[in-house]
């Protein structure tokens, strides 16, 4: 199957709103909007990678949050343009050309759902081109410009355009030439397709999928997003839950020993997808168990490409990102690894200054021990190398 690359044009300086920053950086729940709207495209298994498009000013800023939230996908940030067109024309210029599909969502769309990018993404591998819309409900009236009512509009076959909308990447590159050529421009991708007079199919959205726009928007977003994670809950918020995870890996050679983050010296390293740092996958594994959310085999696959040879503590970072979706931080967690070789003593305290920055906890809430099997089983034999990690997780009192 093509991959399908998502480009987010927030390259908006959001005026209207009376900020003092451009919205897609103002905080709803305690994040900022843009982050929002890319975790769910982190989320959507139908996305292989993600171009972030931002004003200028804010590039540095977005690459910083985009690396504190932990979202892998996110592949570039570059600078937008004048209109929202030159932005997603900026994106289209560093997609990869083996991509077969380009999926465009507003940044400032922070409610989407990973569920109705996947269905668009769908729709448009079997018609080349597909959108989220929703019908319009309210009845339409044509006014003159002087207030007076026209007419009633037949609002029958009437669809309020949303996004993602999700283009072939030759028709798009196609449009967005025959559009430059005709000085076009246009207010979203189904507008360029048209000019090129291509179809495009509707895929049902959301009425909560919603445009953040003018200062009403702000509350309603926040309201939307603490009933739709009091809704999503799987379980009631306790104020501390237990998980334990347990990991192991072959050894072989030709691969780099990779434990908690740091890369040790030894004549053979642990096989595996990612980096198969066998440490923090049993530690991501201790808190998934303890927010009831399955394994890390489950959230990440080894047979997606986006985590092929990826640093375990970006995993991690994910882990505790879900962690605080459900209103939890890590209390403590206790790791012990099971090696024959090498001694890891020298390594412990790195290991631990990685994990606790990515947890964002205090190094004393983590502990690392190992031990041998006196050369009994796979371990000892020096055939691979296991983790088991338990962990408490704290309510606290935040669901972001």
């Amino acid at each position: 199957m093509l991959m399908t690359y998502a480009i987010i044009p927030a390259g908006g300086i959001g005026s209207r709103m009376g900020l003092d920053c451009p919205k897609q950086y103002y905080h709803l729940a305690g994040i900022p909007i843009l982050i929002h709207t890319l975790r769910a495209f982190e989320a959507a298994g139908s996305i292989a990678g993600v171009i972030v498009v931002v004003p200028e000013a804010h590039v540095a800023e977005t690459k910083e949050l985009v690396a504190h939230y932990g979202l892998a996908k996110v592949k570039q940030v570059v600078v937008g343009g004048v209109f929202r067109q030159d932005s997603v024309a900026c994106g289209l210029a560093v997609v990869p050309q083996d991509c077969g599909f380009v999926a465009v969502h507003d940044g400032a769309r922070p409610l989407v759902s990973p569920g109705l990018i996947d269905a668009c993404v769908l729709t448009a591998k079997t018609s080349g081109a597909a959108m989220a819309a929703v019908p319009v409900s309210d009845t339409l009236k044509e006014v003159t410009s002087g207030g007076r009512i026209n007419c009633t509009v037949d609002r029958s076959c009437l669809w309020q355009a949303q996004t993602p909308q999700v283009v072939a990447l030759d028709l798009l590159q196609q449009a967005f030439a025959l559009a430059a050529e005709q000085d076009f421009i246009g207010t979203d991708e189904a507008s360029f397709v048209e000019l090129l007079g291509h179809e495009m199919m509707v895929v049902s959205g959301s009425e909560t999928n919603i445009k953040v726009t003018r200062p009403d928007d702000l509350a309603i977003a926040e309201a939307l997003l603490q009933g739709r994670d009091e809704e999503n809950m799987t379980h009631p918020v306790l104020a501390v839950r237990i998980g334990h995870g347990y990991d192991a890996h072959q050894l072989v050679s030709q691969r780099p020993l990779v434990l908690g983050g740091v890369t040790i010296p030894h004549h053979h390293g642990l096989l595996g997808h990612s980096d198969a740092d066998v440490l923090t996958h049993a530690l991501c594994d201790a808190i998934l168990g303890g927010l009831g959310l399955g394994d890390i085999g489950q959230h990440f696959p080894d047979s997606d490409p986006v985590y092929k040879g990826i640093s375990s503590l970006v995993l991690l970072g994910h882990v505790m990102g879900f962690a605080a979706q459900h209103g939890y931080i890590l209390g403590n967690a206790d790791v012990t690894v099971i090696a024959q070789a090498p001694k890891l003593a020298p390594y412990w305290s790195e290991m631990v200054g990685n994990l606790a920055i990515t947890c964002e906890v205090e190094s004393g809430q983590i502990n690392l021990k190992g031990t041998t099997t006196e050369r009994m089983g796979f371990a000892g034999r020096e055939e691979g190398i296991a983790a088991h990690a338990v962990v408490t997780l704290i309510a606290s009192g935040k669901i972001s």
